[in-house]
């Protein structure tokens, strides 16, 4: 289970030890950092399966994790970091471990499947309810954190579905992370929902970059001469 978007498989890199880093430097910034991992790792983990439809049984249901067990390693790291900061920080680690869990066991095999069903406009609609779910659930850190390993998860059924690497696209996935950034610097009342739109809109920014396509240009000699299609 390896990933193929190598500029967000840098960026994933990045995040992660930021997450790490930031109980350490900014404990303020690991809420947030937190729910970013969840979505590009969500991303990430419906990009490298394949397979669109649930086996039968328990082994089945799991299978994602026996893929890639490893996967969850750093999990456990950042809830351990997260644990040694401090008694509020200790509160995030739990929260952090109990979505990874849903999102693993529950969440990814029931919404994989049923988002793999939709076609574009309902993913887009999917997503649309899911970041209202995360405003909705912004109390409760365990069910935002959830809601965003979702969200990642759609995000990539999402940009699957559409047309990847053209500038077009790209452009507008640029064009909603710079207009949700906005939305969350100066409408800080928005920010429960504008921050992970922005996270989202970011990523496929960073998905379509990672499979640009360049222009094709015709096979020429070394001399100049150019052959052409009769």
């Amino acid at each position: 289970m390896k990933g193929e978007l190598k500029i967000l498989g840098v960026a994933h890199g990045l995040l992660l030890g930021l997450v790490l880093a930031a109980p350490l430097i900014m404990p303020s910034l690991l809420p947030w950092s937190a729910e970013a991992l969840f979505i590009v790792a969500a991303f990430q983990l419906r990009l490298a399966d394949r397979r669109w439809e649930t086996r039968a049984g328990l082994r089945g249901w799991i299978s994602h994790i026996r893929m890639a067990p490893l996967r969850l390693m750093p999990w456990a790291g950042i809830a351990a970091v997260a644990l040694f900061a401090g008694l509020e920080q200790g509160r995030l680690a739990m929260a952090i471990l109990v979505a990874i869990a849903m999102g693993e066991l529950l969440i990814y095999p029931v919404v994989a499947n049923l988002l793999g069903r939709l076609p574009r406009r309902g993913l887009a609609g999917a997503i649309l309810l899911l970041l209202i779910g995360c405003g909705l659930a912004e109390p409760a850190q365990a069910a935002r954190f959830a809601m965003a390993f979702a969200l990642g998860i759609g995000g990539c059924v999402f940009w699957l579905r559409g047309p990847d690497g053209e500038p077009g696209a790209t452009l507008m996935a640029l064009g909603g992370t710079i207009f949700t950034t906005a939305a969350a610097l100066l409408v800080p009342v928005a920010q429960a929902v504008a921050i992970p739109a922005a996270i989202l809109c970011l990523t496929l920014t960073l998905a379509h970059l990672s499979v640009m396509r360049r222009r094709p240009q015709h096979w020429q000699l070394s001399g100049g001469m150019r052959f052409r299609r009769l």
